[in-house]
């Protein structure tokens, strides 16, 4: 098929023009109308979350120089994985390797959450003081590397055609972007949305102070991950003006701004507690209560 020749051919480019393209409309979409005031000057944190970008990017590029591209073409060599062993056609292939793909994801963020070894790694995404596009980006190098081992492993168990894996990759940055933003969609349109997709509202949840918060809503794009495991949670508890984003044990914004401080982060002391193992039972959460909040909000 020409459209996936095309996609293949010039993958290092379309990834970068999407990324580029969505940072901006998110970037211009917060500035003139943001959900919530910022905490932290903007020019600080996206220099310091977008160089840990280009910092996560080259190692990435130098650990694995194919990528998970290059996995793809290497499992399709040597007829790796499921899907490269059925007989389907390619459309059908491509859409349920990125669902599969995306489940992968939403099974490797629950785990960082669950083992508090690989929760030191990913508090640094958490401990960001606001919650905005760049947030969508912002992982400790050691993570990315993790998390590039889990969908290498994915990769070679699920046999995704080389194109599912590009689009895949294209489509779980725009949806981190787009649900990490700082932006809010009127109620009627996020209820639809938040049906297939991530919304911001729905993302923003994740990234409360509340450990019960922060551990639920752990899908990156599509929602019905969190609602067919029950981790979904459907509105913060104080209302997406009142609730603090971060994680309370670090608020210092050297701390959690600036790369060094994040760099060094997972290997200083955590007295926070947010892994799951210390996530409390609640005998019931009133969705009604918050969507309420919400809307009144």
């Amino acid at each position: 098929m020409v459209w996936s020749e095309l996609v293949t051919n010039h993958e290092a480019t379309i990834r970068l023009s999407f990324f580029i393209g969505i940072l901006c409309v998110m970037g211009l979409w917060e500035l003139l109308a943001p959900a919530r005031k910022p905490v932290i000057a903007k020019a600080t944190r996206w220099f310091n979350n977008l160089g840990l970008v280009v910092l996560d990017t080259i190692l990435l590029r130098f650990l694995f120089p194919a990528a998970a591209v290059g996995l793809a073409v290497i499992a399709q060599e040597q007829n790796a994985g499921l899907l490269n062993n059925v007989e389907l056609p390619l459309i059908a292939t491509t859409l349920i390797a990125i669902v599969l793909l995306d489940l992968v994801i939403y099974l490797q963020h629950v785990m960082f959450h669950a083992l508090p070894i690989l929760w030191r790694l990913h508090q640094v995404h958490h401990a960001d003081l606001d919650y905005d596009v760049t947030t969508g980006t912002r992982f400790h190098p050691i993570e990315i590397v993790i998390s590039m081992f889990v969908k290498a492993g994915a990769i070679f168990l699920i046999g995704p055609p080389v194109v599912a894996v590009i689009l895949f990759e294209i489509v779980l940055n725009a949806c981190a972007m787009f649900n990490h933003g700082n932006v809010r969609l009127p109620l009627w349109l996020d209820k639809i949305i938040r049906v297939i997709l991530v919304t911001p509202d729905m993302h923003r949840v994740h990234h409360s102070t509340i450990i019960n918060e922060a551990n639920s809503n752990f899908g990156f794009s599509l929602s019905i991950w969190d609602k067919l495991f029950g981790t979904y949670r459907a509105q913060p508890k104080l209302g997406h003006d009142d609730m603090e984003i971060g994680v309370s044990y670090a608020k210092d914004p050297k701390q959690v701004t600036w790369i060094s401080g994040l760099l060094t982060m997972p290997f200083r002391s955590n007295k926070g507690n947010y892994d799951l193992s210390h996530r409390k039972v609640e005998k019931s959460v009133s969705n009604k209560t918050n969507t309420e909040s919400r809307a009144t909000s």
